[in-house]
């Protein structure tokens, strides 16, 4: 079991790494000490046993504070929402074109999304769109490629999770990140084949990799590439530099 660590203690203050705070978890399973950088948050995590003292632990995370910053200085650059950017849909490239002389709804024409209505609602329609984009193309390849092998897919949703791609549920259900919309179409090619195959193998071994292989037809490796180097910019899309 996790448990957050509160503390409002000023000898206990938790430390800061470039205006993020520290987050303390502790962790009955854990045997030493663990600090990790989410690149997909960029949140510092320090994870300890149960009934490790606090401060110093805390005395060790200072000793690694230059690993630390190292790491968040080579994080992704944020990507706000904003006129004139380019928003990447599949393998297509579009130009966000807004203006308020445009119909509210987003419209792909040729190369540009546009949009119009209030500036200030801007990202909210973006990201709504490209959420219905990523469900209804998931959809379609996820159920086309279940029903070609005969396989029990019940149901396709997109949510926004942080620590996977796809998941598929022993009932059928396979639930995707909508920011899969915003990687290469090869690369949403293999997570779908990959939870589609776990519509039948509910585990990661010989026989899950070999229906996925067969499923996608060729081989995972660069679309595994691509998300262990650029996966985690996908979640910096749409945050400022202060989120």
């Amino acid at each position: 079991m996790w448990v957050i660590w509160k503390t409002t203690s000023s000898t206990d203050r938790l430390p800061h790494f470039a205006g993020r705070p520290l987050v303390v978890t502790r962790n009955r399973r854990a045997r030493s000490l663990r600090l990790s950088v989410d690149p997909s948050s960029g949140k510092v995590r320090l994870g300890l046993p149960l009934r490790q003292p606090l401060r110093p632990a805390l005395a060790w995370v200072e000793t690694r504070r230059s690993w630390v910053e190292a790491q968040l200085a080579g994080l992704p650059v944020p990507r706000p929402i904003a006129p004139g950017m380019q928003v990447t849909i599949g393998d297509d490239v579009l130009t966000l074109d807004w203006s308020v002389d445009h119909a509210r709804g987003p419209v792909r024409v040729e190369d540009r999304l546009l949009v119009g209505g209030l500036a200030e609602m801007l990202a909210g329609r973006v990201v709504r769109f490209l959420r219905s984009e990523a469900l209804s193309t998931l959809t379609v390849e996820s159920r086309a490629l279940a029903a070609r092998h005969g396989l029990p897919l019940t149901d396709v949703s997109v949510g926004d999770p942080r620590s996977r791609w796809g998941s598929c549920a022993v009932d059928g259900c396979i639930r995707y990140s909508w920011r899969l919309i915003l990687a290469p179409s090869f690369v949403r090619r293999s997570v779908v084949a990959h939870e589609v195959a776990h519509l039948r193998e509910h585990h990661h071994g010989p026989a899950f990799h070999e229906l996925a292989d067969r499923l996608l037809g060729e081989s995972h490796g660069p679309a595994r590439q691509w998300l262990a180097t650029y996966g985690a910019s996908l979640h910096w899309f749409g945050r400022s530099a202060d989120q």
